[in-house]
């Protein structure tokens, strides 16, 4: 039978439990199904113990595919069921992929609705308790990302702005980093790296633009960089 159910893109926001918001937490304890990506933390899916689980974590090399079977997954549980949660990592519509994830809901006529979270950036500049932005210093902010669609070029320009926050950041900030210095940024440019942001196992490095073009240690989770002036004032005191 079919049901027409709805659904729900959820942030979980950047990890732990307590920092999705209130609307995403009670939705997600009303769901009968909810598809969840690779960085949804335990403890999050804890708080929907009623809830068919689907993991949907995409693989390296296979994101176009994964991401059609997921939006044929979304389809197919608001068939069955009435509320139907997508739950993603940081915000829906910061690099969630969630246009396609719309569309596809659309053109089947399946109602959707999106609950907002904290991105990870956000997140990042409280647990470092380091601004993105500074008086007389730094006014503007770009969130960026070095994934590309196949038609797209490699290597597309970086944002012009005082703060740069590179999401996805491990290897690729050091590509960053590189271009930063050939364009004429000062080597002594604040970084703050941070992985695994909000979780028990965070950790958080200060550096400075040549030190992050000349590597990062080893990543066991989400990397996130922060670059920029901004972040001059605790360059140097301890984590």
């Amino acid at each position: 039978m079919t049901v027409q159910g709805k659904v729900y893109l959820i942030g979980a926001g950047p990890g732990a439990a307590d920092l999705i918001t209130v609307r995403g937490a009670r939705l997600l304890a009303q769901a009968d199904v909810v598809l969840y990506d690779a960085l949804v933390t335990p403890e999050m899916l804890a708080l929907c113990p009623q809830a068919q689980l689907i993991s949907v974590g995409k693989r390296s090399g296979q994101r176009s595919t994964a991401q059609t079977l997921i939006n044929q997954q979304l389809v197919e549980s608001a068939q069955r069921h009435r509320t139907v949660v997508r739950l993603k990592g940081g915000d829906p519509m910061l690099f969630g992929r969630a246009d396609e994830e719309l569309r596809a809901l659309e053109a089947e006529g399946i109602e959707v609705e999106v609950v907002p979270g904290v991105t990870t950036a956000l997140a990042a500049a409280a647990a470092t308790k380091q601004p993105l932005t500074r008086r007389g210093v730094a006014r503007s902010v770009a969130f960026f990302t070095s994934s590309t669609a196949p038609d797209e070029p490699q290597h597309p320009a970086l944002p012009a702005t005082d703060t740069l926050v590179q999401y996805m950041g491990g290897r690729e900030a050091i590509a960053t980093a590189t271009r930063l210095l050939a364009e004429g940024r000062r080597p002594d440019l604040p970084v703050v790296v941070i992985e695994n942001c909000s979780r028990a196992d965070q950790r958080i490095a200060r550096l400075t633009l040549s030190d992050l073009a000349g590597g990062l240690e080893a990543a066991h989770g989400p990397v996130l960089v922060m670059i920029g002036e901004a972040l001059r004032q605790r360059l140097h005191q301890p984590t």
